[in-house]
């Protein structure tokens, strides 16, 4: 299974992502889609898993989980938007931890690229893709693309989309 995951997309979609995400399975986005054409693109293109964040609009709330569990692969996988980092996970986000822990977690939110993993809670691969879109203090914008086979991930890339602002529609 070979996914494109990206966040923090805030309204702007850049038209390149078509062409990094066209050979992946799925496309995940963490949250922050920032309007309803984002998620028709996205729909349209490719099956998509989705979570809803912090700037999305009330409906597009109603409509999409903020948490999502989900099997790949054999993986255990938790999508949210706000999670913060390991060791310094949300209140929300350490109480649920104490319960279930996936094998991969993902989150958005603070546009800040990150992938690593977390001792403290069974190795899990932490994953925030930083952000694709143009609002926000990030100065690149990155997404990730990689492969999911048989309860083992490979191929990670980090793929930079050029500095925040730049337009490529």
């Amino acid at each position: 299974m070979k996914i494109g995951l990206l966040s923090d997309t805030h309204s702007f979609l850049d038209s390149r992502l078509f062409d990094y995400f066209k050979a992946c399975d799925e496309v995940w986005h963490a949250g922050d889609l920032g309007d309803e054409n984002i998620l028709k693109e996205l729909r349209n293109f490719k099956p998509v898993r989705l979570v809803f964040g912090n700037i999305d609009p009330v409906p597009m709330q109603k409509q999409l989980p903020e948490d999502l569990w989900f099997d790949c692969e054999g993986l255990t996988v938790w999508m949210t938007h706000i999670g913060g980092t390991p060791p310094h996970y949300n209140p929300r986000i350490r109480k649920l931890l104490t319960q279930k822990v996936p094998d991969i977690f993902i989150c958005g939110h603070s546009h800040i690229l990150k992938v690593m993993r977390d001792k403290n809670h069974n190795d899990l691969l932490y994953l925030n893709p930083g952000a694709a879109g143009n609002h926000g203090f990030h100065h690149i914008k990155t997404v990730l693309r990689f492969d999911i086979v048989s309860k083992d991930v490979k191929n990670m890339e980090v793929i930079e989309l050029g500095k925040r602002g730049s337009i490529c529609k």
